[in-house]
């Protein structure tokens, strides 16, 4: 199993992930559909609270007390945001044509900034590997505290995944050939060779980097942000992939930093994953493991055994076993979608990334069919 769903607060936890699913799709429906929602969802709201997160530092709206500064206050958290936001922004251009947006090279701005992103998850995999070699002197296992006051429990899972996310830069194949879609509003930004493939490829990938690395959120953040734009690309809204995922995600950050309880503490809490075995039965929430996480990196024992020693004080016995399976399954999904792009780049004698190599396929003919 992947997530102790099996407390007394199970059921409310499954309606908070609904609530989440159903409340993406929908934010992401309002951002996307008209040029008015995307300028109200991906600027004028990220321009609001970049001002209330600068006087909640300065001391207003709780100071100290207030939530976004009390638990989301890491660097992480906020770079997430804005390069979320900036890339629904960018995506906007490119398909409303707005300034730079109707350049050629400023098609390459997508693939850029998926790529930046993957490769600051694939340093953060890294991190987390070296963190348990340092403690144990292998790559077995071994628990350590982040600055987003999360335990993590570090080890080769990291190591292929990092792996996995590698490769998976390289499975965004047609990258300047992005269109905007034929319907009233220009709705969406097109990218018809992000087909099922690399889809598939990156959610199991993107999956287990927060599995591994933000467990204590990846209910949410893992499951329901992932499968939120997978849903939508499925069913109503072919070829505009890329520009769903970062509207979702750029959504549930600005969610995630202005209410981190909901997630944290609420009657709606994250389910636990299963390597904090024990955790769930022992009553032990997202919020008990926060709060000693943070205390212990703030004291500057995050990368040592001492993390292991409180979690073993807690009554958790690490079980790392779906990190392993879920990390060879993202690497083997990798590992397919690149020697497919490469098969069939070979075969139609064309460079991958300058042109559609999944051209013929069902998904990509639908996408294709919406373009303007």
């Amino acid at each position: 199993m992947l997530f102790q769903l099996y407390s007394e607060h199970a059921v409310m936890q499954i309606i908070g992930w609904v609530l989440v699913f159903c409340g993406l799709i929908a934010m992401n429906e309002i951002g996307r559909r008209t040029k008015q929602g995307g300028m109200v969802v991906f600027v004028i709201i990220p321009t609001i609270l970049t001002v209330y997160f600068i006087l909640a530092h300065l001391g207003m709206f709780g100071g100290a007390n207030n939530p976004t500064v009390a638990y989301m206050d890491g660097w992480f958290h906020y770079f997430k945001l804005y390069a979320a936001d900036i890339g629904c922004v960018g995506f906007m251009m490119i398909k409303y044509k707005w300034g730079i947006g109707k350049e050629k090279w400023f098609k390459w701005f997508p693939w850029f900034i998926v790529a930046a992103n993957i490769m600051i998850a694939n340093v953060s995999d890294m991190e987390s590997a070296l963190a348990a070699y340092s403690i144990t002197g292998d790559f077995s296992g071994a628990w350590w505290a982040s600055s987003e006051g999360v335990f993590i429990y570090g080890g080769w899972w990291n190591i292929v995944n990092a792996l996995a996310g590698m490769i998976n830069i390289f499975c965004m194949t047609g990258c300047i050939n992005l269109l905007t879609s034929n319907d009233k509003n220009k709705s969406d930004m097109l990218w018809p060779d992000m087909t099922i493939w690399f889809i598939v490829a990156y959610d199991l990938w993107n999956f287990e980097y927060t599995y591994l690395n933000l467990p204590t959120h990846t209910w949410y953040c893992g499951v329901a942000l992932l499968l939120a734009p997978t849903f939508a690309n499925a069913l109503w809204n072919k070829g505009a992939w890329i520009q769903n995922r970062a509207n979702t995600l750029a959504i549930w950050c600005m969610w995630a930093q202005v209410v981190p309880g909901f997630q944290l503490s609420s009657k709606f809490a994250a389910a636990l994953p299963s390597v904090y075995g024990g955790a769930t039965a022992n009553g032990i929430t997202a919020m008990d493991l926060y709060e000693k996480a943070i205390a212990l990196y703030n004291a500057g024992a995050g990368k040592t055994a001492e993390a292991g020693e409180i979690i073993s004080q807690m009554g958790i016995t690490a079980d790392p076993r779906a990190q392993g399976v879920v990390a060879m399954l993202a690497i083997a999904a990798n590992v397919i979608c690149i020697a497919i792009i490469i098969k069939r780049s070979i075969e139609m004698g064309k460079n991958p990334y300058s042109n559609d190599v999944f051209a013929g396929t069902k998904d990509y003919e639908e996408a294709m069919a919406r373009a303007e």
